[in-house]
């Protein structure tokens, strides 16, 4: 349930603070007053669009923050997405002068899409334009889905759909490119049996050019270890390095009786002789191994002109060779498989088996609820001045599609006798307006939104008709949070809490003001909606009448 609504700088609304109670409020106002802006600036906190024009003049930036009492349904959402609700759950959003958005949920940033999520568990709008876009049958099509639960079963027969056509796509392409691949395929066959041959291995032209480097400097290398070897220690050991470090070592060693301080010489020392020792080892090792290799030299020279020749042809480096390999052998794969028109069509035909199981059972459900959304109607009409009156959702079987597998209409008869026909055609703007009208209420009878919100859904209609509307919203205030911007008296005597939205002019600007009303000022307020400017006591009278009847 909605708590209360902070507006702040948004439009022409400097400051507001909204509290709100369950059942039945309206909301009413004179014309131009802001009175939908209420409904605007909810929308925003609730993740509707907005930019810079939603800021007051003169203002840095638009907030607007609602304060809801998240319902039970809603702590696995809240859970999963890491956040608390102990009593109160905050949406916030934030429009600076540059267009730039923030949106937060108790004081975490969000995204838009989050807030949006959110938003939609929380609150159900029916906005003044409802009845116009129940002309279009898009709209037509997913108010019968929406009112049947159905709605999921509707994206998976959409998905079902968008698969069976790539699958068509696939399959068509295949054939209709059918030489062209196989050209294709047998460059990519050449390619592929070109490089196999060559047996590639993974970092085999470093490694290859290394040993080519060390071999073909074989003799170099041999020459210079000997040299190395002999000046650090020689079989005389006249001269040599290792000669000097036990000399020097020698030497040290007896000056240490008469001072310490040469320690850290003699360490030094002896760390420089044992490495030489080190070093003597390990040369000789690399001696004993080192060869001259001519076959070896001749095999590497011979591989790496194979490699450099196979990289010129495919126009590549050497060392991208295996990578190139990789990539071929994926490429014909996928080309082989492209070309596989069988196994293609299997696919199709699964696909396209997937769509019309999932069509089936949607069409099953599209029936029942069509059958139950018509009776409903019908019967809310009988109440609506349209006495005798009939509506009808109308299925009929259509090619197969994203929508299903049936065409969806809605029918009315305005009169008793009359064949019930499209409702664009038929149905006078008042009569469409009552339609749409009874066709929110009883969706939202089912909704699981514990908040709706009705905008000026009560255009067109007046008089007794007038009355049964407020009935129907006061009713619906019994099983749900119902807010209702209105601008008839019979609706707004309905409310059991009643908002004025007034609009002042200052220095400043133009400002609109929303107040809550008690019993007298309802009076007034109800006086006004039925008599205009000027309220006599017969209007009062009336409007005291109008409010006791309410109840």
């Amino acid at each position: 349930m909605l708590r209360s609504l902070h507006i702040r700088d948004f439009v022409i609304v400097d400051q507001a603070e909204i509290p709100f109670a369950p059942g039945f409020t309206v909301f009413s106002g004179e014309t131009g007053a802001g009175k939908s802006i209420l409904i605007d600036a909810l929308s925003l906190a609730l993740g509707a669009r907005g930019d810079a024009s939603a800021i007051r003049d003169g203002a840095p930036r638009a907030d607007i923050s609602a304060v809801f009492e998240p319902p039970a349904s809603l702590q696995t959402w809240l859970q999963e997405h890491e956040f608390t609700s102990d009593d109160d759950l905050i949406l916030r959003r934030v429009i600076d002068a540059q267009g730039r958005s923030r949106s937060f949920i108790n004081g975490l940033p969000v995204t838009l899409s989050q807030l949006r999520e959110l938003g939609e568990q929380l609150v159900d709008i029916h906005g003044q334009h409802a009845h116009q876009s129940l002309l279009k049958a898009a709209n037509q099509r997913e108010l019968l889905d929406t009112q049947g639960g159905h709605l999921p079963l509707a994206r998976q027969v959409q998905q079902a759909w968008q698969q069976w056509q790539q699958a068509e796509k696939s399959l068509a392409t295949a054939l209709a490119n059918d030489a062209t691949l196989q050209a294709e395929r047998e460059q990519l066959e050449w390619q592929v049996t070109e490089l196999e041959q060559l047996g590639l291995q993974e970092n085999e032209w470093e490694t290859l050019s290394n040993n080519h480097n060390r071999l073909a400097h074989a003799q170099a290398l041999l020459d210079g270890a000997t040299q190395t070897l002999a000046a650090l220690d020689n079989d005389n050991g006249q001269g040599s390095a290792m000669q000097a470090l036990n000399a020097a070592a020698h030497a040290i060693s007896q000056q240490l009786r008469h001072d310490s301080h040469l320690q850290s010489i003699y360490d030094a020392i002896e760390s420089a002789r044992i490495s030489t020792v080190e070093a003597v080892s390990d040369l000789n090792s690399y001696l004993d191994k080192l060869e001259l290799e001519p076959e070896k030299l001749a095999h590497a020279e011979q591989r790496l002109s194979t490699l450099f020749e196979a990289a010129r042809k495919f126009k590549t480096e050497p060392h991208d060779l295996p990578a190139l390999f990789q990539g071929l052998v994926q490429q014909l794969h996928n080309s082989q498989a492209a070309a596989d028109t069988d196994a293609l069509t299997q696919q199709r035909d699964a696909a396209a088996a997937q769509y019309q199981s999932q069509a089936e059972l949607l069409s099953k459900a599209r029936h029942k609820t069509s059958k139950k959304l018509s009776q409903q109607v019908t019967a809310a009409m009988q109440d609506l001045a349209m006495q005798g009156g009939s509506f009808k959702v109308n299925l009929s079987n259509c090619p197969p599609g994203a929508g299903g597998n049936e065409a969806i209409e809605f029918l009315v008869a305005g009169h008793a006798g009359t064949s019930p026909k499209p409702l664009a055609k038929v149905a006078s703007g008042g009569e469409l307006a009552r339609i749409s009208l009874a066709l929110s209420v009883i969706a939202s009878q089912a909704a699981r939104v514990p908040t709706l919100i009705f905008d000026e859904v009560d255009t067109g209609v007046g008089g007794a008709v007038a009355e049964v509307v407020g009935k129907l919203l006061r009713e619906l205030g019994d099983r749900h949070q119902v807010l209702c911007v209105t601008h008839l008296p019979q609706v707004a005597a309905r409310g059991a809490h009643h908002y004025e939205v007034k609009k002042s002019s200052t220095r400043s600007g133009t400002l609109s003001q929303i107040e809550a009303l008690n019993d007298e000022e309802r009076v007034h307020e109800i006086a006004r909606m039925l008599g205009g400017l000027k309220i006599t006591d017969t209007t009062r009278r009336h409007a005291r009448e109008m409010l006791a009847g309410a109840g």
